[in-house]
């Protein structure tokens, strides 16, 4: 009863689009208690054979106002072959095809892996941490994990439109909910990662959500960074 006499108090003072944001705020927060979990594959047919990186990266969209998030890469495998220990940038640990482990403290956090690229790429991306199962509230940015593909000089992207070099990402948002996009590749094809939610709830694109207002809107927008200096 508390809560609706809340509802009703707000209705009277606010203007119906205000309403509609700070309803959508205060009711945010998450029914799952979990990790967010997604089945990534890539398929790297088009470069099959020809030397080149992969790319797999963790960053906050600001610092400070990020709350501490972790990202797992698990199960990788590919028909393509790894060459040497990835480089390492930043809040990174561990050595492909074992577990890659990132945090968001710093604010590059990157895996730079050499390869020859096989027909597919696919491993098992863990999201978790505070920012995922207790969201609190007053954090001004969320964390973004990144895959992208890069020639053997690891100057130019591959099978992607985006001007960051992503061939895939997942936004971890306020809330603790995630939002996986992915693009198109440099010549408009289909792209050439699938992001398939294992648990927990995925928020649509951006682009196909109303955003109750600018304010709103800025809440769950995510600062992305480029892969390569």
């Amino acid at each position: 009863m508390r809560h609706a006499a809340w509802k009703e108090a707000i209705r009277r003072l606010l203007p119906a689009t205000t309403l509609l944001a700070v309803i959508g705020v205060y009711s945010a927060v998450p029914a799952w208690a979990g990790p967010l979990t997604y089945s990534v594959t890539i398929e790297t047919s088009a470069i099959n054979g020809t030397s080149g990186n992969l790319d797999l990266q963790f960053n906050p969209g600001a610092m400070p106002g990020t709350q501490l998030a972790t990202a797992a890469v698990e199960g990788f495998s590919s028909d393509g072959t790894l060459v040497g220990a990835a480089v390492l940038t930043g809040d990174v640990t561990g050595a492909l095809p074992a577990t890659l482990s990132f945090d968001n403290q710093t604010a590059f956090n990157d895996a730079f892996q050499a390869m020859v690229f096989g027909t597919g790429i696919q491993f098992e991306l863990v999201l978790s941490g505070p920012a995922v199962t207790a969201p609190d509230g007053v954090s001004t940015s969320g964390s973004t994990f990144g895959v992208g593909l890069w020639d053997s000089a690891g100057i130019n992207p591959l099978l992607t439109s985006d001007p960051d070099g992503f061939v895939g990402i997942v936004n971890i948002n306020l809330d603790g909910s995630g939002t996986p996009t992915t693009f198109l590749t440099d010549t408009g094809g289909p792209p050439v990662v699938t992001l398939t939610p294992e648990g927990g709830p995925v928020v649509p694109e951006p682009g196909n959500i109303l955003l109750f207002g600018t304010g709103l809107a800025g809440l769950i927008g995510l600062v992305r960074r480029r892969f390569r200096a």
